[in-house]
């Protein structure tokens, strides 16, 4: 992948934190100084967790933030049939099986124990399709351009859930075969996926498709060390130019260790990310699990 393509990708379940601010603002850095393109998809494929609103919230603080994306919009939610056609070719490579299993059952247990990998245990209940995590790439290695060298055994993680009980798609197969979809050379995202990779890689693998390069930035966390979240009321971002955006950006390329002059805190946006963009490095930012929020 010759061409750098990144995106950032958010779940529409609310709006957009300063968590997301600092998630979204490293990806699109990294890709505006590589001279490539920065793309947005919406991750809606659980539309129970997708208040109506949400996704234009997202659209209008990006958009406030000057966080400005190449090309159409990529939704999720229109895309059942490539998901299940992806479903199909590792259901026929046997590295995909049905599960009747509820988490209740294997509450007991760090991982899924994997009982329905010779034959459903209750053919009756409604089905989940999981991903046969001892099969296929073994173990996964890849060089994070931040955390280094690292190397997983997927069996040690379980039988992740591609599509659901209820029908909806889960996030590792949509992620995989929209990155490929999309051409994506470079993700740029928060270390708590770091450890979705293997399995991630896993599916690459089993269905022909490129490796992106991965980067992955600190989590923000609270006072109180939990990670900043919608879950967690984290307070959302503003939607207009004011005063208190453009220092919440500063305080970003504080987050991301970019050494931003402090005159610039109350630079319009603009102005900011052209100095950001030309001085990206993310070899200034240090490779730590988290990072506090000091608002």
């Amino acid at each position: 992948m010759s061409v750098y393509r990144g995106r950032f990708a958010p779940t529409p379940s609310g709006p957009l934190h300063f968590g997301s601010l600092v998630a979204a603002l490293g990806s699109y850095l990294d890709a505006r100084h590589a001279g490539g393109e920065w793309l947005l998809r919406i991750e809606d494929i659980d539309p129970p967790r997708c208040p109506p609103g949400a996704t234009d919230t997202i659209l209008r603080q990006l958009e406030a933030f000057g966080l400005h994306w190449d090309g159409p919009v990529f939704y999720q939610r229109q895309r059942d049939v490539a998901y299940q056609a992806a479903l199909e070719r590792l259901i026929e490579q046997g590295i995909a099986y049905p599960c009747s299993c509820s988490r209740k059952q294997w509450r007991d247990y760090p991982i899924y124990p994997g009982w329905c990998r010779h034959g459903v245990r209750e053919p009756h209940k409604p089905l989940a399709w999981r991903l046969r995590s001892d099969l296929g790439l073994r173990p996964v290695a890849w060089q994070d351009r931040l955390f280094g060298a690292q190397r997983f055994d997927p069996a040690d993680l379980g039988d992740v859930v591609l599509k659901r009980k209820d029908g909806l798609w889960a996030y590792q197969l949509a992620v995989v075969v929209d990155d490929a979809a999309q051409s994506i050379s470079d993700v740029v995202r928060g270390l708590d996926l770091l450890d979705n990779t293997p399995w991630q890689r896993q599916l690459q693998v089993a269905l022909d498709y490129p490796e992106p390069r991965y980067l992955h930035l600190p989590l923000i966390v609270a006072a109180n060390g939990q990670k900043l979240s919608k879950q967690n009321l984290a307070a959302p971002l503003p939607d207009d130019d004011g005063a208190a955006l453009r220092r919440l950006l500063h305080r970003a390329l504080l987050a991301l260790d970019q050494a931003p002059d402090p005159i610039a805190a109350e630079a319009p946006v603009a102005e900011q990310l052209s100095s950001a963009v030309q001085r990206w490095d993310p070899r200034r930012v240090r490779a730590e699990r988290h990072r506090r929020d000091t608002s």
